[in-house]
């Protein structure tokens, strides 16, 4: 007998999920597409950004063992990205990374990681003191570097034209571009509407 053995990929089969929500609560979403349901499981912030909606695209990691197979979704790469982030730190399965994108936003993920915070990231359940720690040592330098998104939730909202050219611009005056995001999505927070000019002009006062 001739046994064949599939190597599968679980963050690469499936980008992403584009059809209708038929089932949207804080913990877990369906979504029906060409007459098949996907059940996914989601963070508390993609329920909140899906809530209200009807057609969706759902990114999606696809979570596979010998025993199990399951569908993580977001609503945006940006969270994606940090959950995939979280999940190669030592110590933190994929129901933890789960559990901290639905405690915290991915900004305050980030925020508490790069300052060191151990009390808010410990604030976290099912975060001891060793988690928290392994999270800072492995990921701060990747959130500093930019590796954890670029702001994606805030950003997302704004014209991603508008946040390029003023990204490229402000980089190009010599200024990194993980402190180029930063800035820019802290104008944004403020101004989802800023124009190209004053998106400029208001980052270059933050940095």
């Amino acid at each position: 007998m001739i046994i064949l053995h599939l190597i599968k990929s679980p963050e690469n089969m499936i980008d992403y999920i584009k059809g209708r929500i038929t089932e949207l609560n804080p913990s877990e979403m369906t979504v029906e597409t060409y007459g098949i349901g996907y059940k996914i499981l989601i963070s508390l912030q993609t329920f909140s950004f899906f809530e209200g909606k009807s057609d969706v695209t759902v990114y999606i990691h696809h979570y596979l063992r010998e025993d199990e197979e399951l569908f993580y979704g977001f609503g945006t790469r940006d969270e994606r990205e940090l959950f995939r982030l979280l999940i190669g730190v030592s110590g933190i399965g994929a129901a933890t990374a789960r559990m901290m994108l639905s405690s915290l936003s991915a900004e305050e993920i980030r925020n508490a990681i790069i300052a060191e915070d151990l009390v808010r990231i410990k604030s976290i359940k099912g975060i001891g003191l060793k988690s928290a720690q392994r999270l800072i040592l492995e990921l701060k330098d990747k959130m500093i570097k930019g590796s954890g998104g670029e702001a994606g939730g805030i950003i997302g909202k704004a014209d991603s034209g508008v946040v390029e050219e003023a990204t490229t611009a402000l980089v190009l005056l010599g200024f990194s571009k993980a402190n180029v995001q930063k800035a820019i999505s802290s104008v944004l927070k403020e101004n989802p509407q800023t124009g190209i000019e004053e998106l400029i002009k208001s980052a270059l006062k933050k940095l």
